[in-house]
Order: C-alpha cells, then sequence, then structure tokens
C-alpha cells in the first residue's frame, strides 16, 4: 500500500475582472479495490458554490458557480489517497479471450456499446492498417497483442509536450511522429478499437518519485492513458507514453469515450479573447 498526497493547482489570469461562468471540475479520483481516497479538500478563489454529481460514466464531477468578478481565477484540489496496484499484476483472462480474435458476449458488446466504436474518421485506413501491422499470427495472444500496440505507440511517436489546447487526431499523431500524453493515449485507443476491442480514455496523475517517466514533472503531474476491456480480466490499464501496463503509478481521476470529456478543468468567462492573459497548472503528487 502507498500513501500519497495530491496538490493540483490551476490558475487563470486575466487582463481586467471578468464574470466567470460555470465551471466544471473532474478532479476527485475514482475509487476501486486498487484506490482508496482518504481525503480531499477543494477551493476556488474567488468563492464558489459547489455541487457534486455523476457522469454517464461515474465519475465525480463538481460544478463551481462563481458570483463576484476577478481577474484571477485560482482552482485547488489537495488529496489523500491509498493505492494498492501492484507493478507487475497478473491478468485473468477468460478462456474464450486468451487468443485474438475473440467475440465479446452479445451483453458486453452491447454494455460496451460507443466504446468499441472509433471516435475519428479514417477514410484510407492508416490507422486500421497501422493498428493491423502489430497482428503476427492468426490466432494470436490477446495480451501480448495489447502489449505490442501500446509498445509500439510509443516506438512510432515520440513525446513531445505540447501546451497549446486540443488534442490530435490518430492519424495526425501518426503523420506528425510526434504527440503529448493525450495525443499516445487516443491514437492507443483509437488503434484498439479498430481490432475490435472496447477502450476507454483515462485522465488523472502520473506518480514518478525517481522523476524518469515520459511526461511527468518533478514527482508527478498530470497524465491521460487507456484502458482496454478484456473479458475475466476486466479494464485493463495501458499507458502508451511509457509502454505501462497496470496502474501501480497511476491515479485515475476519470473515464470517457472521448478524452474532451475527461479535462480536469472545463469553463467560461464574459468577455472578448484578448482579456485572457493566460493559464498555469501546478501538481505535485508525493508519497
Amino acid at each position: 500500500m502507498l500513501s500519497l498526497q495530491i496538490h493540483h493547482r490551476t490558475t487563470y489570469r486575466y487582463r481586467r475582472p471578468v464574470v466567470l461562468g460555470p465551471h466544471r471540475l473532474m478532479l476527485r479520483p475514482r475509487e476501486s479495490c486498487d484506490l482508496r481516497l482518504r481525503s480531499l479538500e477543494l477551493t476556488a478563489t474567488p468563492a464558489a458554490a459547489v455541487t457534486w454529481a455523476e457522469d454517464v460514466f461515474g465519475n465525480a464531477v463538481a460544478m463551481a458557480s462563481f458570483t463576484a468578478p476577478s481577474d484571477t481565477l485560482c482552482i485547488e484540489s489537495h488529496l489523500t489517497i491509498e493505492l494498492h496496484a501492484v507493478p507487475f499484476p497478473i491478468f485473468t483472462i477468460a478462456a474464450e479471450a486468451i487468443s485474438y480474435p475473440f467475440l465479446y458476449t452479445d451483453q458486453d458488446w452491447t454494455d460496451l456499446g460507443a466504446l468499441t466504436v472509433r471516435q475519428s474518421p479514417d477514410p484510407g485506413g492508416r490507422v486500421a492498417n497501422w493498428a493491423r501491422g502489430f497482428i503476427h499470427s492468426n490466432p494470436t495472444d490477446t495480451l501480448s497483442l495489447l502489449k505490442d500496440l501500446c509498445s509500439g505507440v510509443s516506438a512510432w511517436v515520440a513525446y513531445r509536450s505540447r501546451d497549446d489546447e486540443g488534442t490530435q487526431t490518430p492519424i495526425e499523431t501518426l503523420e506528425r511522429g510526434s504527440g503529448a500524453c493525450r495525443d499516445f493515449a487516443v491514437l492507443f485507443a483509437e488503434a484498439a478499437r479498430c481490432l475490435g476491442f472496447g477502450a476507454r480514455i483515462v485522465s488523472g496523475y502520473l506518480f514518478d518519485p525517481d522523476g524518469c517517466l515520459i511526461g511527468s514533472s518533478g514527482s508527478g503531474s498530470t497524465h491521460a492513458w487507456a484502458e482496454i476491456y478484456v473479458p475475466g480480466a476486466g479494464w485493463i490499464t495501458f499507458d502508451p507514453t511509457n509502454r505501462g501496463v497496470g496502474g501501480h503509478n497511476l491515479i485515475p481521476v476519470a473515464v470517457a469515450r472521448e478524452i474532451s470529456q475527461v479535462a480536469p478543468i472545463v469553463g467560461s468567462y464574459q468577455g472578448l479573447p484578448e482579456v485572457f492573459v493566460g493559464m498555469s497548472v501546478d501538481v505535485r503528487v508525493t508519497a
């Protein structure tokens, strides 16, 4: 068991006081058999009225409503969690899914729904053909195929930190040969869907006490990865940025079909675009 403290501060600055619209916050980790949330303190400056709800994926969503105009918006969360995931997990895959290709049951297929559907156009079949290149035999080992696909993303794409908003499409990432962790996650999930798997995008935090993982800053940072549904084993975590399998150093906050659905903070203000000065994010994950 690993006890971790997470401090996440996001600051927005404006040239003059602006009226702030409601902001959607996804900052509360998803509890599971591998993760326990021990404390959560969420604050906003200026002060906000905060209400909580769950979205369709079971993510905890806070809505912050502001009344006072301000030239600065600062949102902070302080978390204490217990992480029970192991570094080298053993996955008990159902006998019918050990070898690929396999078929989901009718119930699984129905419940996975849009998570099996590709989210980006691929008229020339570029992503699909790239994904099929990792199938070395028919049948082949399912977990080995997914591990090869995960490693293949970082072998094909160079990591490049991007401060600009948005996420590249899978085709853009393949063509450019570079991307941030969110681009890696989207490419991996889309490629897995091309092969018939159910996949979902995950946003959260990366714990990196040694400072040796790609995409980290100091001992931790925000991060994006993906999960694949495999019968028997359930949702298996894959971090294509670091070629990782399992979540021993990952703290999931939100899962969804598409990466825009798991952005940590989404909101608006009333005013011209040039009023906005900039945004800064500071994340610390410590044992």
